[in-house]
């Protein structure tokens, strides 16, 4: 499928290689005609009757990206796409709800605001308003290529779960079907299977209308559409209302599309798929631009267009029809009129439709000046972002929002604003203020039963917004491998690029520490080069000033000599942490990107962060080395060799943290044969680590000398307490005879050794015990006798192995046991990490893992 016919039209870049919709969201470039089938047209229907279903006031589709590392917002359906202008590109990797519902494959209910704090505190501190949101994955074939997501309200009681989860698998079901006849009608795919191919989007997002009634109509225009040939034709007062004059009106639809908002392009062209296929057009509302004024800002103006299809000369379809204004209706706007407030409607994505003449006289402003702009962009004092934000409040939540402004006379203005799923609509009125009275601050409505929401707080999405979003991604980043991760996953789809490299300083000298996009080997020239070199990543670090190229000739303007990559545009960040350098950042675009000014001060912020977290993490590799040499030099670094015994022991330090543990593990040689022991010092810290050492030693002397088990503990445990260490231990001690099979144990608060049987019977083995080490001096510990068969699996395990936080240590050990079961490994190294590789992938466990397998392999002799 090329671009063409993939993508919708507008802000688009000329050529883009590849399949889907492949273009980048924020470029521009000029509008096409064309009838081919949209891969939108696959979604509207569905995401439409989810939203309906669950009784919704958005919906969205998101569907993976060419490189497959973001989901890219396809469809926004009830929901302008200036309120999620941030959103429009997501990491797949990211902790957000439509990533985590794609990578799992599952459903997801937030009924409201609680629910997703909860569980996505990073999307809720983007987004700190009061919504309820669903989440279902897209298939085609059965592989996952997007998500469904559906908003609501959440005032009054939300509804049942199973409910919201019929609705989604209903509207993911048709979404497939539709999916998958769309991309096996790609051109040149016929009958090929559809996740050969893929469905990918990498364009901007289409907005779908939710079903509303038709407005009045002020004015009207006649026109001719040739639904064939898609020439136009229109009298003064359509051309009028369209924007153009009668002499430069070539009469084609592209022209046409060219006047229409980018956001209503879908409900044209839905009209003209109706016509074809009903032969009528009812009333289908979408925006032109308005060129009146001379101010310079985009306006625009609604308007409706009705018509049916004519059989005109030969066999072309003719659409005659009128296109109306919708400035609202004349019954409205004379009730409005008689309001002793000011009475006021913003259309879906935040711009003035309709203020009557109590608001124009409150505001200072008539209607003709604020008809389709913002608000906060007309009224300079309302340019706080604090007043958007309460619009963004009011359309997120679906519920009332009110706050106080004062004008530039010093008069107190209370503001209302009551929000629909088609706009909103507000009131505005003087006040009194009360005590302590702020700008922005919510208040009651007066002389009303609604009620507006607790406070939100004074947010702006955009660029700085990620900002917001690294910070928290980087809290959990521990590593510089960490680091660099988290980095190139959230600087790449929130801002569009392409490459990205990090260096760090090491003997006045740049080093890489990650890259990704780039050709390969293009970075080796670069390694090692000095502080003195003549290249803008050098120059970003030693003066400390981020530099951005727009494009290449820029680049090349200022470094002559620098081997470019393939990239247009890029970014020069310096790391700086606590005012030292710690390296830069390189971003690169693969077509020229203007960096605005709220861009350019997040990247730059971004920058800050990233070193402050590059530094720490630094730290962190740091003393984890030195703290794991002292680990491995505790335990042993090769088990003895025994005949008729096969040994292997693992460890594995805890995944929270870089304190060090006091896990164990030893193979020992006794007079009367070989011990194998297994021990646990309590903490995560150096001196946990010291006491096992100690612990070790002393296990080790005492077995070597040839005393008999229970005295090895005994001993042991006398040994721990006399240390006055605060700590406690647990022990496994058992002393085989290789010969003869016969096994005497010793446990000490340790959890049971499992045994597998020739026949693969495994079991729990439940040995008396005693308590742990160190708590009782004079404490006893019983010795339990028993033999092993030739070709028997003993295994010896702390509880990191099957302990998971908060559940239950006799389940877990089950899961293990039942492993030991089934696998049949060809050695006991297999075997062993077999076992270490179930525990791991059943939880993300916090603590060290000790494990010591033993096959007993001796033969009776003739």
């Amino acid at each position: 499928m090329d671009d063409a016919a993939a993508a919708p039209r507008g802000e688009r870049p000329a050529d883009v290689p590849g399949r889907g919709a492949g273009k980048r969201p924020d470029a521009e470039g000029p509008r096409t005609a064309r009838s081919a089938a949209r891969i939108e047209d696959a979604l509207a229907e569905p995401v439409v009757a989810a939203v309906q279903d669950i009784g919704g006031y958005g919906g969205l589709v998101y569907l993976r990206s060419r490189d497959r590392r973001s989901l890219v917002l396809c469809v926004a359906a009830g929901v302008p796409r200036s309120l999620l202008r941030t959103w429009w590109r997501v990491p797949v990797g990211g902790a957000l709800p439509m990533s985590e519902a794609y990578r799992r494959n599952e459903s997801l209910w937030l009924p409201d605001e609680r629910a997703t704090m909860l569980r996505f505190p990073q999307f809720t501190a983007a987004l700190p308003y009061a919504f309820g949101s669903a989440f279902h994955p897209v298939h085609v074939d059965g592989e996952p290529v997007g998500v469904l997501s559906v908003l609501r309200s959440a005032a009054g009681e939300p509804p049942a779960e199973r409910v919201v989860r019929a609705a989604l698998h209903d509207a993911g079901r048709d979404m497939e079907e539709r999916l998958t006849e769309f991309a096996r009608r790609m051109p040149g795919r016929e009958g090929a299977d559809a996740v050969t191919y893929g469905i990918d989007y990498d364009d901007q997002p289409v907005s779908v209308k939710l079903p509303a009634p038709s407005l009045g109509a002020v004015s009207v225009g006649m026109i001719e559409w040739d639904l064939d040939s898609d020439r136009w034709s229109g009298d003064d007062d359509a051309l009028s209302l369209l924007g153009v004059a009668r002499e430069e009106f070539g009469g084609t639809t592209a022209e046409v599309e060219d006047r229409v908002s980018p956001d209503d392009l879908y409900e044209l062209r839905a009209g003209r798929r109706e016509a074809a296929d009903t032969g009528q057009i009812r009333g289908r509302h979408f925006r032109v631009l308005d060129e009146a004024g001379d101010d310079g800002r985009i306006r625009y103006r609604p308007v409706e267009l009705w018509g049916h299809v004519v059989q005109a000369e030969g066999t072309a379809r003719l659409l005659v029809g009128a296109l109306v204004d919708a400035v609202g209706g004349t019954t409205a706007a004379e009730a409005a009129e008689r309001l002793p407030d000011g009475v006021f409607s913003l259309d879906q994505d935040g711009r003035v439709v309709y203020a009557n003449h109590r608001c124009q006289e409150l505001l200072g402003y008539d209607l003709e000046h604020m008809l389709g702009h913002y608000p906060w962009e007309v009224l300079t004092w309302l340019r706080d972002p604090a007043y958007e934000d309460r619009y963004r409040a009011a359309m997120l939540s679906q519920e009332p929002v009110s706050y106080l402004v004062q004008d530039p006379d010093g008069v107190w203005l209370g503001f209302v604003l009551y929000p629909g799923v088609h706009g909103l609509t507000g009131r505005v009125f003087r006040t009194s203020a009360p005590a302590g009275a702020e700008p922005g601050r919510f208040l009651t409505p007066v002389g009303g039963n609604a009620t507006a929401p607790e406070p939100v707080a004074t947010a702006r999405a955009g660029a700085l917004y990620h900002v917001v979003q690294m910070a928290s991604v980087l809290t959990e980043a521990v590593t510089v491998r960490d680091v660099c991760l988290a980095v190139a996953e959230q600087l790449l789809p929130a801002f569009g690029a392409q490459e990205i490299a990090l260096y760090t300083i090491r003997d006045s000298r740049m080093h890489l520490l990650w890259e990704s996009g780039y050709p390969e080997h293009f970075l080796d020239g670069f390694e090692g080069v000095p502080l003195n070199a003549n290249l803008p990543g050098v120059h970003a670090l030693t003066t400390r000033l981020p530099l951005f190229f727009e494009s290449p000739e820029a680049l090349v303007t200022a470094y002559p000599q620098l081997l470019l990559d393939p990239m247009s545009a890029w970014a020069f960040l310096p790391l700086i942490a606590s005012g030292h350098p710690v390296g830069s950042c390189i971003l690169g675009w693969s077509t020229p990107h203007r960096f605005t000014p709220e861009e350019r001060t997040a990247l730059t912020a971004l920058g800050g962060l990233t070193a402050q977290a590059m530094e720490r993490a630094r730290l962190y590799d740091a003393e984890s080395a030195v703290a794991r040499g002292l680990q491995e030099g505790l335990l042993p670094h090769r088990l003895p060799a025994i005949d008729g015994l096969l040994t292997t022991g693992r460890y594995l330090p805890g995944t929270q943290g870089m304190a060090i543990g006091g896990d164990w593990y030893d193979v020992i040689r006794t007079g009367r044969g070989v011990a194998l022991v297994i021990g646990d010092v309590e903490g995560h810290s150096v001196g946990a680590a010291a006491v096992m050492g100690q612990l070790r030693s002393a296990v080790h002397a005492f077995a070597a000398s040839g005393r008999p088990p229970q005295e090895v503990i005994t001993h042991t445990n006398r040994l721990l307490a006399e240390l006055e260490t605060d700590v406690f231990a647990t022990c496994c001690y058992m002393e085989l005879d290789p010969v003869t099979g016969r096994v005497l144990a010793v446990r000490a608060g340790h959890p049971p050794p499992l045994l597998r049987h020739p026949d693969g019977h495994t079991e729990s083995l439940d040995l008396p015990g005693g308590v742990l080490l160190g708590v009782q001096p004079e404490a006893v510990y019983p010795v339990t006798e028993l033999t092993l068969a030739p070709g028997s699996v003993l295994a010896l395990y702390t509880d990191g192995l099957v302990e998971v936080p908060g559940g239950d240590i006799e389940t877990d050990i089950e899961v293990i046991r039942r492993c030991l079961a089934r696998s049949r490994a060809d050695s006991v190294e297999e075997l062993a990490d077999r076992l270490v590789r179930t525990a791991r992938r059943t939880e993300d466990r916090p603590d060290d893992v000790a494990l010591l397998l033993t096959a007993y392999d001796r033969r009776p002799g003739p």
